[in-house]
């Protein structure tokens, strides 16, 4: 009998283990399992909670840019490093609007909408909202990242019908301050904690390819598969090396490993949609038809990702072409 027959496909492998040491040795023990074996247990979960063909199209829209007061050290927004991004305001309602019907045109089902900020102030929550209010007009899901919120923010973004709220917890909690030193691992888990305490949908992954280990990789998704209720929607980025930033010489991580840590994310989540979020560029159609297999089921569409590139439209229409894979359709929002 091999390791594949004696171990269950349910989430309680991980999440009814007596305590997060023991999560992890089993969540460890899936991942490295024989490859052959890890992608039939991940593609059977994903293929009994989803159509295996389908994949949500999102769009992201960088409505404030620039200037962040974190250090994060991947990324081209922080004012700590010269990334050569400049800051600029918050854009104006209707461009958001103007920008949201040309994606849900183009076919995409879900508006993302990020601002480079450690945390929104109280004066920018109206336009805030009512991007928000005009996105859910047009019949889209709609998702913020805005850093850190309060009670009180995540209650107004609630009441204006904001679908999800993103906010990566990036890594592990033992490797997060080699990243990040001006907000702490626990301030991540307080905003997610805000946000669905206001009734919002959590939209929480992490990335890889920053110099952590095995370990910490598989640490940060038993981390969110352990919150009181899991993350929705699980976006798995693929480091890109920014010029300027800290971690501009990152050394690549290994496709294998990559499609590894996606198939986790899936097992341990079944539910959950798991997005290819930031990297696609540099990944090859190979690795990415392995990562639809193995669950991942959302992607970002557009040529900009934020302030990085991403495929075009005409290359993932290619893509899906080859795998025979079709955008989801979303169910008219009420």
């Amino acid at each position: 009998m091999t390791p594949f027959d004696t171990m269950s496909t349910h989430r309680s492998d991980v999440r009814g283990a007596s305590d997060g040491n023991t999560g992890l040795k089993e969540a460890l023990f899936i991942y490295n399992l024989p490859f052959n074996d890890l992608l039939h247990r991940a593609h059977t979960i994903h293929r009994s909670n989803f159509d295996p063909n389908a994949v949500q199209m999102s769009r992201l829209l960088s409505v404030k840019t620039g200037g962040c007061a974190e250090d994060c050290g991947y990324c081209s927004q922080s004012a700590h490093y010269p990334t050569g991004v400049k800051a600029s305001k918050l854009l104006e309602v209707e461009h958001v609007l103007s920008e949201a019907r040309k994606a849900r045109d183009g076919g995409a089902t879900r508006y993302c909408m990020g601002a480079a900020w450690r945390s929104p102030k109280d004066r920018d929550m109206e336009a805030i909202t009512a991007m928000v209010r005009g996105v859910r007009a047009l019949g889209m899901e709609t998702c913020m990242t805005l850093g850190m919120l309060t009670p009180q923010q995540s209650a107004r973004l609630a009441d204006a019908g904001l679908d999800y709220y993103n906010h990566n917890i990036d890594t592990s909690e033992r490797f997060y301050s080699e990243i990040i030193t001006t907000r702490s691992f626990v301030d991540r888990l307080e905003t997610l904690a805000n946000v669905r305490e206001a009734g919002i949908k959590v939209c929480a992954g992490g990335i890889l390819g920053m110099g952590e280990t095995v370990d910490d990789r598989v640490s940060m998704l038993v981390t969110l598969a352990n919150l009181p209720m899991p993350p929705e929607s699980v976006p798995i980025n693929m480091l890109i090396p920014i010029p300027g930033s800290m971690l501009a010489n990152a050394q690549p991580i290994n496709p294998i490993d990559f499609v590894r840590t996606v198939a986790l994310a899936r097992i341990l989540m079944p539910t959950s949609y798991v997005r290819l979020s930031a990297g696609r560029t540099d990944m090859s159609d190979e690795t990415q038809a392995l990562c639809f297999f193995v669950g991942a089921n959302s992607i970002f569409v557009g040529e900009t990702l934020l302030t990085a590139d991403n495929p075009g439209e005409d290359r993932d229409a290619a893509l899906f072409r080859r795998l025979g894979l079709r955008g989801e359709q979303l169910e008219p929002i009420v």
